[in-house]
């Protein structure tokens, strides 16, 4: 069962021998959201022994760790430890000050063959297709979470006007780099892959490269902001990046 924390609103749970859920609330905000980001900033600046990786969700945190190594060899009880540090550090989060955010521009040729579901986004918000542009475009997004495919983000501050629900029927191939809506989240195909988004734009950066030393380009507590830039300026940074 879960067990409570130093917060009333904060549950750590045991996920099989060697992981460790901190469930922050129910509901996906960005009061919750800058919590787990805070002491995912302190897991990266205060690893601790037998600490392997930490997986941000919308409203969890998942850590997993190294049983055996944690415990020293059997000597102590790991999944104790391993609550004992991060309560640590979700006492220190509470009083630390968050790190500014990092601000990533991606640029993104609307309509056409790049964003072939604009114009019925337009239609079921009633909006022409350069109001649909000039809103989506001008906002600030959250990136809550990384998932579905490797590199894809999960963004959180779309306006509630451009909204639209997922396609009846999914494509059975979307490109690397599509721009899409579902529901009232906005997103970017980081590789090819079915999906069900309305497709409204695409990108000339690869959010997903496993030949770099950090292979997605997004994180999560990133906040992106989309460009609006011309089929020739798509083709051309396609270009320099072949």
């Amino acid at each position: 069962m879960p067990q409570p924390a130093l917060h009333p609103s904060l549950f750590l749970s045991p996920l099989g021998d060697s992981a460790v859920v901190l469930q922050f609330g129910e509901e996906i905000s960005p009061a919750i959201h800058q919590r787990i980001r805070a002491v995912t900033h302190l897991l990266e600046q205060q690893p601790f022994r037998g600490l392997v990786d930490f997986v941000p969700a919308f409203t969890t945190l998942t850590v997993y760790y190294d049983p055996w190594e944690l415990s020293q060899q059997g000597t102590t009880d790991a999944y104790s430890e391993v609550v004992r540090h991060l309560e640590i550090l979700v006492e220190q989060a509470a009083v630390t000050a968050a790190a500014p955010a990092r601000v990533v521009e991606i640029p993104v040729v609307y309509g056409g063959t790049f964003g072939p579901d604009l114009q019925e986004v337009a239609e079921q918000a009633g909006l022409s297709i350069e109001e649909v542009i000039r809103i989506h475009s001008q906002g600030s997004y959250q990136v809550y979470m990384i998932g579905f495919a490797p590199g894809f983000p999960y963004l959180g501050g779309m306006d509630a006007r451009i909204a639209t629900p997922r396609k009846a029927k999914p494509r059975e191939s979307i490109p690397a780099g599509s721009v899409g809506i579902a529901g009232a989240q906005t997103g970017v195909y980081s590789i090819t892959t079915p999906g069900g988004w309305q497709l409204i734009g695409r990108t000339p950066l690869r959010l997903f490269d496993p030949s770099r030393q950090e292979p997605s380009l997004l994180q999560a507590g990133d906040r992106v902001r989309f460009v609006p830039i011309t089929e020739a300026d798509f083709l051309s940074r396609k270009e320099e990046q072949a």
